[in-house]
């Protein structure tokens, strides 16, 4: 008989509440691009990964040692299954990403990673048995066309140009992995809080990364910058502690297809990151579709008025 996990306190939310934490989620994995741009100068796509989460599990090692009440008992029937969910989900995301960030442009990595939220509807309505209400997915589909929009147009120097079709494919595997992530970790949130899962699931799937150590990454690591610490150090500690345990959290309170659409405002605050950062020029066909993106997000999240209370 499966047990249900004890919920926290401060997981019953007010609408307003939810919106200000998975703004903080969408902030820091917006910041994650232009970061593993700076990481890529100085490590290979593998060694960083590896070394992202080597810093995510020094961190979740330290939480855990410190807060051990805050986690559920892990249960030796879910170890493989929360294995599994962590270095396909998370690991594996990764690889593909930072792989096809090398080889296809931004606009093309953005705009395929935002085909996550149509595959979680997807899987939510098939393994999940969710219901998506006519608004919600006009809402989705709304959101979707504001991402191709800016992906494609939002930029002066905007270009959508596969170098390597496999690039682009990676990419494509991310963002399966990336939906089935949620999903899979759904099922799991039966047992276990937010917190727990996103911490279980990034120690025990880095497992799966020790055989792609090689005596190259301790030479990577030696000649690192300040700007490649810097950069580890954000990707490890916001964009992947903070921004997975968001995720959960946000899973835990709400359905997948609903905290799914958030993805689609990481395109839209990573360009405008962009436009600071790098100094790129935007468009008007920013401003349409970030509005569209942003009318979208209020589709899906005008239902619900009052607190958002745990089950």
């Amino acid at each position: 008989m499966t047990s249900k996990v004890d919920k926290p306190k401060y997981y019953n939310l007010k609408q307003w509440q939810f919106i200000l934490m998975m703004t903080t989620g969408v902030v820091v994995w917006a910041f994650a691009f232009p970061f593993i741009i700076k990481g890529l100068k100085e490590l290979s796509f593998i060694n960083l990964t590896i070394m992202r989460f080597f810093v995510v599990c020094v961190v979740l090692l330290i939480i855990i040692l410190l807060k051990s009440n805050w986690f559920s008992k892990l249960h030796k029937k879910d170890i493989i299954p929360i294995f599994l969910l962590g270095f396909f989900g998370v690991m594996v995301y990764h690889f593909g990403l930072n792989y096809g960030e090398q080889y296809i442009t931004a606009g093309v990595a953005s705009l395929i990673i935002a085909t996550i939220p149509v595959f979680i509807v997807i899987f939510a309505t098939v393994f999940l048995k969710e219901k998506i209400e006519a608004k919600k997915l006009f809402g989705i589909l709304l959101a979707l066309c504001g991402v191709i929009i800016i992906s494609i147009f939002g930029k002066e120097d905007a270009s959508i140009e596969i170098n390597y079709i496999f690039a682009a494919i990676a990419v494509l595997i991310s963002a399966i992995f990336g939906a089935l992530y949620t999903i899979a970790g759904k099922k799991l949130l039966e047992r276990y809080n937010g917190l727990s899962l996103t911490a279980y699931a990034i120690l025990l799937g880095s497992l799966g990364l020790i055989p792609f150590i090689r005596a190259e990454l301790f030479a990577e690591v030696a000649e690192m910058s300040i700007d490649g610490w810097v950069a580890v150090l954000f990707l490890g500690i916001f964009s992947t502690v903070i921004g997975y345990v968001i995720w959960y959290i946000a899973l835990e309170i709400k359905t997948a297809s609903e905290i799914s659409i958030y993805l689609y405002a990481i395109p839209v605050l990573a360009t405008i990151i962009s436009y600071f950062w790098f100094e790129d020029t935007l468009t008007s066909f920013f401003v349409l579709g970030g509005g569209l993106v942003i009318l979208g997000l209020y589709l899906v999240n005008k239902r619900t008025k009052k607190l958002i209370k745990q089950t």
